[in-house]
């Protein structure tokens, strides 16, 4: 497969050549349109007087110009979907060169009561999301924080075999990621679900035939009156006997009009989501469970329905056009005949319609997994075992640091094994904590990792990080810490975990610090855990002596002719290095 960078400057260099043919064409088309107005201009001057002659010019050029209409509207969507595309793959190079602070965040994840999300900078600016989401709508990005966050620890190969099978189809989420950004609207899908199902039909049932009667009628009244057998008056007259029947439901059509026409781009879109989805042939049973959802063993396909529904709700909001308001409402009762099409759709297929926006959700979510695993072709997928190793990384590096600066790391941890982790500040512990997170959330959702090799036994991740006190809640640092310790304690009660701590009960005094911390650990080791603490306090690390369940582990700094170096290397053993005083004095703070 072709390098991803080189990749997206191919495709670049494709799209542009495409996008410069599309815009010549529609240059043509306009000029088209233009030629076309002015031949139907001359034709009336020069058949002035012959109405006949007149009428048949404008219903021929109405014709031909809503077919350019038509034609011209699809060339601006390819023009806009191949700008978007070029657009698409510049952002790609982009990221690949670390430069992606501008891509939407998720600050609005952020959880302080979640299990892990605050802690490891899953979310915000400069996050492992901003990093990996190229999610186009809403529904997808929600979907791939759900997927981060989730904490679900079963079918990770059969999540692996479809993240690897959408990386090896660039092209098609391309394509796909391309249609669902041109999703234009006031209304989101979760609102159009919500009024779906709550949707309050007023249409009669009698208006099932009513229109085409009365549009029977008119026709009939045209002909006489083309042959001259009626008066004009008479047609008139019929106008506003028409306009009085759709006048009767005038409010409750506009305000159907007014939610279908801020929904009708959504549903235009989202058809054409669909078809790619149901045309598109996917193997791994995690994708295939999904399209089944949209692929009925009967019936028509679930994009023909959609379309279908874009198309009446197109043609309801019509109605704000003049001609088609006030004579083709008049004459044809157009108002009550797409209510009533509208209703009827509403009422057979708006259950399926969640169903349908969730699978395009998750896809939409997944091209971002399947993106970031096409990114990084030398990560690797953790292999899967439920054997006493816990997590067995080979050359571990976090996925969002330099890879011209970061050091790789050997680390293996075994089911119910403590990690004391020591070290100076600045050395590295914070980074590790965070690399070990992140393997476990990324092998958790089906991600490859930062590593050479990776054997992985599942298990749920929690965390004790951040913690911070709260005006609000009137809460001191301190209990906010004890809440949240409180809170793992609860949780390992009833499943397992991976905990990770980062210098626990630091809101309280040193001494009173290091009895807790010890108790805590004591508390932790007897409850079957596994997991890490980092800690400056090196009085903790006696539990190694006592705990044979307890292991400690360090990041060194070296003072080396008055400058500090680091080696950002994980180690066996207890750090005898610290920095503090070193750091005040060389910063002329003491």
């Amino acid at each position: 497969m072709q390098e991803p960078t080189q990749f997206y400057k191919s495709q670049i260099a494709e799209r542009e050549e495409e996008l410069k043919t599309v815009k010549q064409r529609l240059f043509v088309s306009s000029m088209l349109r233009l030629g076309l107005f002015m031949l139907a201009c001359a034709g009336i001057y020069f058949m002035w007087g012959n109405v006949q002659i007149i009428i048949l010019i404008a219903l021929v050029t109405i014709g031909a110009f809503v077919f350019l209409v038509s034609k011209h509207s699809n060339l601006q969507y390819k023009r806009d979907f191949l700008q978007q595309l070029i657009k698409i793959n510049e952002t790609e190079i982009r990221v690949q060169n670390r430069d992606f602070h501008d891509l939407p965040s998720g600050e609005k994840y952020k959880n302080p009561n979640h299990a892990f999300s605050l802690d490891i900078d899953l979310f915000g600016r400069g996050s492992f999301f901003q990093y990996l989401n190229r999610t186009a709508l809403q529904g997808g990005a929600n979907k791939l924080a759900q997927l981060l966050t989730a904490n679900q620890v079963d079918n990770i190969p059969e999540k692996q075999e479809a993240i690897k099978e959408l990386s090896e189809k660039p092209h098609w989420r391309q394509s796909f990621s391309t249609t669902a950004s041109l999703v234009k609207t006031d209304m989101s899908a979760e609102e159009i679900v919500v009024w779906l199902k709550n949707y309050k039909p007023f249409v009669p049932k009698t208006m099932r035939f009513i229109p085409l009667i009365f549009s029977l009628l008119s026709l009939g009244l045209f002909v006489l009156s083309y042959f001259g057998l009626v008066t004009s008056q008479l047609i008139i007259l019929w106008l506003f006997v028409g306009l009085g029947i759709t006048g009767a439901y005038f409010k409750k059509v506009t305000a159907l009009s007014d939610k279908s026409g801020k929904a009708q781009s959504t549903f235009e879109q989202y058809y054409k989501l669909l078809l790619q989805l149901e045309n598109e042939e996917l193997k791994s049973p995690w994708l295939k469970q999904q399209l089944e959802k949209i692929r009925p063993k009967t019936g028509p396909k679930a994009s023909s329905v959609l379309r279908d529904f874009s198309r009446m709700l197109s043609a309801l909001d019509q109605r704000n056009n003049l001609i088609v308001g006030f004579i083709i409402n008049g004459f044809f009762l157009s108002d009550l005949r797409n209510g009533y099409r509208i209703e009827k759709w509403m009422k057979y297929n708006s259950q399926n319609v969640q169903d349908w926006f969730d699978v395009i959700a998750f896809f939409d979510a997944h091209n971002s997994l399947g993106n970031f695993a096409f990114n990084h072709p030398k990560f690797v997928y953790p292999q899967i075992s439920q054997d006493a190793q816990v997590l067995n990384s080979k050359q571990a590096v976090h996925p969002l640091l330099d890879p011209a600066n970061a050091v790789k790391n050997d680390f293996t941890i075994n089911e119910e094994e403590f990690f004391i982790v020591t070290g100076a500040n600045m050395a590295g512990k914070s980074t590790f904590l965070r690399t070990v997170s992140l393997q476990i959330v990324m092998g958790n959702v089906g991600l490859p990792v930062r590593a050479t090799s990776a054997n992985y036994s599942p298990i749920k991740l929690i965390t004790s990080m951040r913690t911070t006190d709260s005006l609000t809640d009137d809460e001191s640092y301190f209990f906010s810490e004890l809440k949240r310790l409180k809170y793992i304690v609860d949780a390992i009660k009833t499943d397992r975990y991976f905990i990770i701590l980062d210098e626990i009960l630091k809101g309280t005094n040193s001494t009173d610090k290091a009895i807790g911390s010890r108790k805590f650990i004591n508390k932790l080791v007897a409850s079957n855990s596994t997991g890490i603490i980092a800690t400056h306090d090196l009085s903790l690390c006696e539990a190694a002596n006592d705990l044979e369940e307890v292991k400690n582990y360090y990041f060194d700094a070296q003072i080396k002719d008055g400058e500090l170096f680091f080696d950002y290397t994980f180690k066996e053993g207890i750090c005898q290095n610290m920095n503090a005083s070193f750091l005040l004095q060389k910063m002329g703070i003491v």
